[in-house]
This record gives structure tokens, C-alpha cells and sequence, in this order.
């Protein structure tokens, strides 16, 4: 799961089913085997199993310009537009995103399936449709919607922003305020996308190879596609897909019919006080979000009942404490979005959680990052291959049938390292030259240190993230907010500045870990290296032009977002840009006690952090996530409910069917996902159209109920 701003999230439950899924399939095999007609007798057979690459031996490996077939990008680009609905829609909402790579790749399955059903009917087939050409357009779509998430457009880009400006206090000058335009947006996202690539192409055999690194979410994809190839993979993936199917449909017309009853504020079932009109004005409340819902089923349990628990302790405790010294300290009778009053208090609170967990996931993971890699070279090697001309001493003997096959396959079609470097100085000058055209604060230099140090943070992200599948992308981001917003200053631009750079820096760390991720799919799915860096720069291109329209036509379709009270409130934005502020001018401005809060929530964050490192498995997986436990400070409760929800239906679908659950819990929560997320962009073309609900459903209470009655009869 990735949460906006702090994609650090672990791997969900039905990502970590679907490996112990694949590896459940030996048992399909052996009875393949027995039925071929092959001798194997029941002994034998109970006793020999068929590794993955045996069970494809008999099919021979296409070459990396076959398994680029233009049908795999046209249902990439179908496939990325509305996944980055999706993405775009969470990020602007509360910045919580699952992995939806499995989503992605049963999608791509299905729609690639029905391409070939369609024309082998009619004979007309002319290349099958294999688990590589299903790996490269898996690689495509993360690349493209991955761009939703790390342009920023749910965060730092859009902090810049006057209507973000404009509920902070300080930092008003138009030096520090950069407005929404599509065409330099465009431009931003191809300026710093895809530098990412080239940054750690030298060393995908240190990571993949020799140091073995599991890179879960890819492992999991390429056991999930590797099972849908074979004859018990079909069968169970139809399954699956027909699943996500009645969801999709069902969750598209649910969000349809919602629609009618939202004719003004506060309207509709989003506004649907399940708990009681003052538990709704405390954020608590369930809003029959079908999208919520859906993410409650993939993410951990844990995280759920984190940000459920954030919740009460901040809307439930906290606020309502702090709203009784008003007047001491906070002045009284000011405006609700103003950050030296309690929303000041919402704001920076979560920011100190969320550094905390930052810093120390961080922290935690340079530390067995250096660990891993001073054991290898002292007990293994005295030097990192970096090249393919790095010598075959260095590469460990293949210890199965299937690591002898994939290492070959993965050695074989190489990404010369003069082409890595190249296109890495290359894009970097570009930048370096359009970047302080579009940002006037951000200066070439500022720009030419952070494309020094990069390659060394993308490969910590990178290796931290195939140890652990947390990528702290957004983290690195954070501290080039800081860096380089105090080095601009004050009066020079320096929320700009901050902002952009940290758009550079998590920019080139998050692709590079998406990269390494999507090769550890390709390797286990004898994909080609050359087809999967293909693929990846095709998703990217796709993802800079579909990640800044989409946005646009969410800016322009409705005119309340970034506020609050918005349906898209977009949380991270304020929160980035806040962060901009304490760089560049310090905390002199925050109010009372507000700064001995964070100190203690900062400490807090890593001391929970340090509690569930060093309990023991059956307490820890009891102790909460600071991170999830911050996001409702700011927003309240309300998706929580849903997602918790979530969590209790696949927890009863579990208690009364296990296997089913872990067959279909995927596939339920990506149709409610996807069915949701689509109905976003007619409901934004209706909204642009000037086409408004019919019928504004609001809740009041019995008095207010009356007042109202009165005031009609005298009309």
C-alpha cells in the first residue's frame, strides 16, 4: 500500500496470498504430470514436482521485439487512463493508495485475452498471447499511474498553488505561489520522470542476481502472472476476472446513483450522518464510498485499525481538549483553515508523526541496507558489478533449474552500460536547463547537486525497498523541501524552490525502485531486460501526458478542491507546502504549545516504530502504524470507517471461506476500486458541462427540522 507523500506502507495480505498461492500450484503440476501420460507412477508422483520453468519449458521464450506487440500498449494506455482516475482520486481525497499492480495485471489478462478470444474465432490470430507480452503491459501501467502519485499532484505541486497558498499563513509572496497550467505541468513530468531509468541500470545485477533481493509486490505480480499462463491459472484467472467484473459494474452504478442526491453542499450519502449528527461533525461518519471500501480488503489490518485509531485520538480526544483553550492558546473568532489557530494544530501534528515514521523507516533501512551489503562483499566479493562486461566470476552458481534459466534469459538481451549513462547526463542537462525556466526560484545549481546525490539515494530506496517493499521515496522528497528551501531563503522563492526540488528528488528515487521492481517481475517471468526498460519509458510517456490532464480535469471540473470541506480536499498539499514554510522561515509562527505537541508526537512516532520492531510477532502485529495514525489527524475518521469495513467484511468472508476469500478478496476490492474510480470522469465531464444533480438529500436535526418546516409555511 502506498499512502500520498509516505508510499512506505508494507505489502497487503492478498499480495502475500498470492505468493503462498503460487507456490500452493506444485501441486496442480504434479497432477499435469501424472496425466500426460508419462509413467509417473503415484509414488513418484507425490514425491517429484515440476518447478515453474519446467511447466513453461515446452513453450519457447519470444524475443524482446515480439514481446513489445502494439495490441500489450493499446490496452496499457486504456488501462493507465484509468488507473490514474483512480490514483488521482485517492491522492486528492485522503492519500491513501493500495497496490493495485495485481489489479493492473488480471486487468491486462482479461482485455488481452479477449483481443486474441475475438480474433482466433475468426482465425484470423497471428501471435499468441504470452506471460511476457502480460508482464509489459503490467510494467506500463504502474509506470504511467506510478506518475499520479509521484508528479505531486496531490502534494507538493499542487502546494504551490494560491488556493493552497491562501490557507497558510506565511509564504503569500508571488514568488512562492506557482498556479496549475497543463502545459508546464506536461513539460515538469518529462523533465523529471524518466531520469529515474537511467539512474540504476548498471547495478540490476547486483540487485536481481547476486544479492537476490525478494522485491515482494514484483514477486507477487510475477507468481500471479506466471499462474495465470498456465491451463490452472486460466481457469482460476476467468474466475477472478468475472468477479471483478459484477463489482466493477456494481460499484460504477452505485457511484452513478449516489450522483442524484448531491445538488449542493454538504449533500448525498457522503454526507450521511450513520453515527449521529454530532459524531458527523466530529468526522466520523460512514460515507458509502464503494473506493474505500475496496482499499479497507487489500490493506493490512493493522493499517486500518491505525488510521481508525488516529482518528478517535485526534477528533475524538484531542480537538475537542484544544477547542476548550481558545482564547489562550489560539486567538478566538478566526477563520477555520488558519494555521495559528486549531487547524494549525491538525496540520503540524501529523507533519511530526509523519517525519518521525519517515526518519525512522529510514534510518532503519540504511542500516540493514549497509549491513546486507558489507556481509556480501566481504563473504562473497571485494567489488559490485556495475557493468555487463563485469566478468561471470562474480555471478553466483544457479542453485535450481529455474534460477539457471532466468539468469540466462536475464543476462541475455543487455541494456549496455554507455546507454545508461548517456541518457542519465543527458535528461540531467535538459533539466538542469528547463526546470529554472518553469520554476524561476529553483536554480540550475540547486538542481545539478540534487542530480549528484541521486543516483546514491535511488539506489538506497531501491535496495531498501527489495529488503522490505517500502519505498521512501516521498521521504527523500521531504528532505530536499528542507534542504533546498532554506538554501534559496526567505524572499527568494524558497516554497518554490523547496517544493520543486523535492518533485526532482522523489521523482528519480520512486522510478528508480519501480524499475528495480518491475525487473524482478521480468526475471521471474523471462522477460526480457530490453522489453521491460521499453515499456517502462512507454509508461512513462504515457504518464506524463495522462497525470497532468487528469488532474487538470479534476481542477477544473470541481472549483472547492484543496479546501477542507471539499470532497477532494487534497490534505498532503497543505501539508507539503507547510513543511516549504518551516524550512524556509522556522516555527517562530506556529501557535501555543503547538511545537511541545509535535516534539512529543515526533518521539512518539519512533518510539512505536521502535516497539514494533522489537516485540515479539504475536504482540507486534497489535502495535499500530504511526504513519496510518497520522492521516486522520487532518481529515478525520470517515474513510476509516470505510475501510475498516473493508477489513470486516474480508475478515467474515474468511471465517466462513478462507480459500475463496484468498481466491476472489483481490479481485472484489479491484471492481469496487476501479467501478468507483471511473464514474469519477463522466461525473467530472458532467461537472464541466454545467450538469447538476437533481436532488440535494441533507440530513438536519429534529429542531433545525422544524425551523426550517416553519419557515417554509410562511412562504
Amino acid at each position: 500500500m502506498d499512502t500520498n507523500g509516505d508510499p512506505n506502507q508494507p505489502s497487503s495480505p492478498n499480495v502475500r496470498r498470492e505468493v503462498e498461492e503460487m507456490q500452493e500450484m506444485s501441486t496442480l503440476r504434479r497432477r499435469n504430470n501424472a496425466n500426460s501420460g508419462n509413467g509417473v507412477t503415484d509414488e513418484e508422483e507425490e514425491n517429484y514436482t515440476l518447478s515453474v520453468e519446467q511447466v513453461f519449458e515446452s513453450k519457447s521464450v519470444p524475443s524482446w521485439k515480439e514481446q513489445l506487440t502494439i495490441r500489450a500498449f493499446v490496452v496499457a494506455l486504456f488501462l493507465a487512463v484509468l488507473f490514474s482516475v483512480i490514483v488521482m482520486k485517492l491522492n486528492l481525497t485522503t492519500g491513501i493508495i493500495p497496490s493495485l499492480n495485481v489489479s493492473a495485471g488480471l486487468l491486462g489478462f482479461f482485455f488481452v485475452r479477449l483481443w486474441t478470444g475475438l480474433l482466433e474465432k475468426f482465425g484470423m490470430l497471428r501471435q499468441p498471447f504470452t506471460r511476457q507480452e502480460n508482464t509489459v503491459i503490467q510494467t506500463a501501467v504502474v509506470a504511467a499511474y506510478g506518475l499520479a502519485f509521484s508528479g505531486g499532484f496531490g502534494s507538493y505541486l499542487f502546494g504551490m498553488s494560491s488556493r493552497i497558498a491562501g490557507q497558510a499563513p506565511e509564504a503569500k509572496d508571488a514568488k512562492d505561489i506557482k498556479d496549475p497550467q497543463l502545459i508546464w505541468m506536461i513539460g515538469f513530468m518529462f523533465c523529471v520522470s524518466f531520469i529515474g531509468l537511467f539512474a540504476l541500470v548498471p547495478l540490476r545485477k547486483i540487485m536481481i542476481i547476486d544479492y537476490k533481493l525478494i522485491y515482494p509486490s514484483g514477486t507477487a505480480t510475477s507468481h500471479l502472472i506466471n499462474g495465470f499462463h498456465t491451463p490452472e491459472g486460466t481457469k482460476l484467472a476467468k474466475k477472478q476476472v468475472k468477479m471483478l467484473g459484477k463489482f466493477f459494474v456494481g460499484s460504477f452504478f452505485w457511484g452513478f446513483f449516489q450522483w442524484f442526491y448531491t445538488g449542493g453542499d454538504d449533500c448525498g450519502f457522503t454526507s450521511f450522518p450513520t453515527l449521529g449528527l454530532e459524531a458527523y461533525n466530529r468526522k466520523f461518519y460512514f460515507d458509502f464510498s464503494s473506493t474505500y471500501v475496496g482499499v479497507g480488503m487489500i490493506c493490512p489490518y493493522i493499517v486500518n485499525l491505525s488510521v481508525l485509531l488516529g482518528g478517535v485520538l485526534s477528533w475524538g480526544l484531542m480537538w475537542p481538549l484544544i477547542e476548550k483553550k481558545s482564547g489562550d492558546w489560539y486567538p478566538d473568532n478566526i477563520s477555520s483553515t488558519s494555521l495559528i489557530g486549531l487547524q494549525g494544530y491538525k496540520v503540524f501534528i501529523s507533519i511530526a508523526m509523519i517525519l518521525g515514521d519517515g526518519l525512522y523507516n529510514f534510518g532503519k533501512v540504511v542500516f540493514y541496507m549497509v549491513l546486507t551489503v558489507v556481509k556480501n562483499i566481504t563473504r562473497k566479493r571485494s567489488h559490485l558489478p556495475v557493468s555487463d562486461s563485469d566478468g561471470g566470476d562474480i555471478i553466483p552458481k544457479p542453485t535450481s533449474f529455474d534460477d539457471e534459466k532466468r539468469t540466462q534469459l536475464f543476462l541475455k538481451d543487455q541494456i549496455p552500460l554507455w546507454f545508461a549513462l548517456c541518457g542519465y547526463i543527458g535528461v540531467a542537462i535538459i533539466s538542469i536547463i528547463a526546470l529554472p525556466i518553469i520554476f524561476k526560484p529553483l536554480k540550475w545549481y540547486y538542481i545539478a547537486v540534487a542530480y549528484v546525490l541521486a543516483p546514491v539515494l535511488a539506489f538506497c530506496n531501491a535496495y531498501g525497498c527489495g529488503l522490505t517493499d517500502w519505498s521512501l521515496a516521498s521521504t527523500y522528497g521531504k528532505l530536499a523541501i528542507f534542504c533546498i528551501g532554506a538554501w534559496a531563503g526567505e524572499g527568494e522563492g524558497g516554497v518554490v524552490a523547496g517544493l520543486s526540488s523535492c518533485g526532482v528528488m522523489m521523482s528519480i528515487v520512486s522510478t528508480a525502485a519501480d524499475l528495480m521492481q518491475d525487473f524482478k517481475t521480468g526475471y521471474m517471468t523471462l522477460t526480457s531486460p530490453k522489453s521491460m526498460f521499453v515499456s517502462q519509458v512507454i509508461g512513462t510517456a504515457m504518464g506524463c501526458f495522462i497525470g497532468p490532464c487528469v488532474f487538470w480535469l479534476f481542477y477544473k471540473a470541481f472549483k472547492d478542491i484543496g479546501f477542507s470541506y471539499s470532497d477532494y480536499p487534497a490534505p498532503y498539499a497543505i501539508v507539503y507546502r507547510n513543511m516549504a514554510i518551516l524550512g524556509v522561515e522556522g516555527l517562530g509562527s506556529l501557535p501555543k504549545n503547538c511545537l511541545t505537541l509535535c516534539f512529543v508526537f515526533f518521539a512518539a512516532a519512533i518510539v512505536i516504530n521502535l516497539l514494533r520492531d522489537l516485540a515479539p510477532e504475536k504482540i507486534r502485529k497489535y502495535i499500530p502504524l504511526p504513519m496510518a495514525m497520522a492521516i486522520p489527524f487532518y481529515l478525520g475518521s470517515y474513510f476509516a470507517i470505510d475501510m475498516c469495513i473493508g477489513s470486516l467484511i474480508l475478515f467474515i468472508w474468511e471465517m466462513v471461506d478462507k480459500a475463496k476469500a484468498d481466491q476472489f478478496a483481490s479481485a472484489v476490492a479491484s471492481g469496487l476500486i476501479c467501478g468507483d474510480g471511473l464514474w469519477t470522469m463522466p461525473q467530472s465531464i458532467l461537472s464541466l458541462a454545467k450538469v447538476n444533480p437533481p436532488i440535494c438529500m441533507k440530513f438536519l436535526s429534529r429542531q433545525m427540522n422544524e425551523r426550517v418546516d416553519k419557515f417554509i409555511s410562511k412562504l
